[in-house]
């Protein structure tokens, strides 16, 4: 009798948000497929274990996790061209920043990231849109954020963008930002809504602005040792199974995003919505950083983006 195949996937937050939705699609989709000759198995979140979020990484470049998610941002710091994700008001909408990933640029990016890591990229799911939340007051314009703190992903250019804004930002690991942000010892922060509420964060927070001032994916990212000593058909079924699992993620987020706001504003949140002029000044705030990026970077990055 033959050995099962087990495939181990993790990630880092509860089997209830849409990124453990997308890899448990995956999983289903695999044990339909083949049955009892796959073992599936989760680790749906690693700080429940005693790690940090970032453990996804290294647990799947050495094969101790076989397929996971994790930010792009997160390895802005080993693959520079990953910088140019991280630009603000880069997408104009889902469908504008889905057709880069599933595109050239995101063809680009997948090439990059297996340059430099011990991954094979097979697909994106979908962060989204982040937006700004702080315990202090309102924000309606950029003046409004001199002189605060706020927790950052630690990316070169998510830094130099609050810096720009005259904020003063904190690079912190979720685990430390999310007490950090309960001790009111940062002012803001800045995500979905969906992880602003998964994290807790809108009990503490009052004031939210749907800025949309960055679009963030999630890789999906798989040992490439352990997945080509599958069976063939195991790894020829995945990149298909991969193109339904990453619609039903990024479909199930949208819906998310809606109920989390909801429910922001159930316990007393305000969300002020920019409006078009205020947008506009952000933008014109945050000019520099293109140049600043440009400079770094190979000029034919941005022309991906076109």
């Amino acid at each position: 009798m033959k050995s099962k195949t087990i495939i181990r996937f993790g990630g880092y937050g509860p089997s209830t948000t849409t990124h453990s939705r997308g890899l448990k699609y995956i999983g289903d989709s695999l044990q339909n497929l083949f049955g009892d000759r796959v073992d599936i198995k989760y680790i749906w979140n690693v700080m429940d274990l005693g790690y940090g979020p970032d453990a996804v990484l290294w647990l799947t470049e050495c094969g101790l996790i076989d397929i996971a998610y994790m930010s792009t941002t997160a390895l802005t710091s080993r693959v520079q061209d990953l910088e140019v994700l991280d630009l603000p008001f880069l997408f104009s909408d889902n469908d504008a920043a889905r057709d880069a990933y599933d595109g050239d640029l995101g063809k680009h990016m997948r090439d990059a990231i297996e340059e430099k890591c011990n991954f094979l990229v097979l697909g994106y799911f979908e962060n989204g849109f982040r937006h700004l939340s702080n315990w202090k007051k309102q924000i309606t314009k950029p003046e409004d954020l001199l002189g605060m703190s706020i927790r950052t992903l630690g990316s070169t250019t998510h830094n130099r963008t609050f810096e720009i804004l005259g904020m003063h930002p904190k690079s912190m690991r979720l685990d430390e930002a999310k007490l950090a942000i309960e001790k009111h010892e940062v002012d803001a922060q800045e995500n979905p809504f969906a992880n602003t509420m998964t994290y807790g964060i809108h009990r503490v927070h009052k004031f939210h602005t749907l800025s949309n001032h960055f679009y963030l994916s999630r890789g999906i990212y798989a040992n490439p040792q352990n997945y080509n000593a599958w069976p063939d058909d195991i790894q020829k079924a995945i990149p298909y199974i991969i193109k339904e699992a990453v619609p039903f993620q990024r479909n199930l987020a949208v819906k998310e995003e809606k109920i989390a706001r909801q429910e922001i504003e159930n316990i007393g949140g305000i969300v002020h919505e920019l409006t078009v002029e205020d947008n506009k000044a952000f933008r014109r705030v945050l000019a520099p950083i293109y140049k600043e990026v440009r400079d770094r970077l190979d000029e034919s990055l941005l022309t991906l983006l076109d």
